[in-house]
């Protein structure tokens, strides 16, 4: 598939897959026009690398995990090195301190609003 359609597959912007293909995330063959051609189950590993992007890992981590994931929320690592183990608990600290900040927003938001919807409502005063 060309770059074209697993862009529009995966809502993906094609700049996105270039840089992609750039960090070493995805490989493209070339076609004899220079085109990119995608095996079909780039489309599934496009979606594996947004979900560990938006799980706030940087490419330089995701690149390490790819070769290990078989399917999306598996990780399959038989020769886990302690420095790849302490990549991942490092960015899962990360991850927590980002939920935590990320609830608290939340909780102060939903607070806010409860307490502007318990006010009465007063209409303007009319001439």
């Amino acid at each position: 598939m060309r770059i074209g359609e697993l862009s529009e597959r995966t809502g993906t912007p094609r700049r996105l897959l270039r840089y992609y293909e750039e960090q070493g995330l995805l490989h493209a063959d070339r076609c004899a026009n220079g085109y990119r051609s995608y095996d079909p189950r780039t489309e599934d590993r496009v979606h594996q690398i947004r979900g560990l992007l938006d799980a706030g890992l940087p490419t330089r981590v995701i690149k390490q995990l790819l070769p290990c994931l078989d399917k999306p929320r598996e990780i399959h690592f038989s020769d886990a090195t302690p420095e790849t183990l302490a990549t991942l608990e490092a960015e899962r600290a990360k991850m927590d301190e980002r939920i935590a900040c990320l609830t608290r927003n939340r909780d102060a938001i939903t607070a806010y609003l409860a307490a502007v919807r318990a006010r009465p409502c007063t209409a303007p005063a009319g001439p």
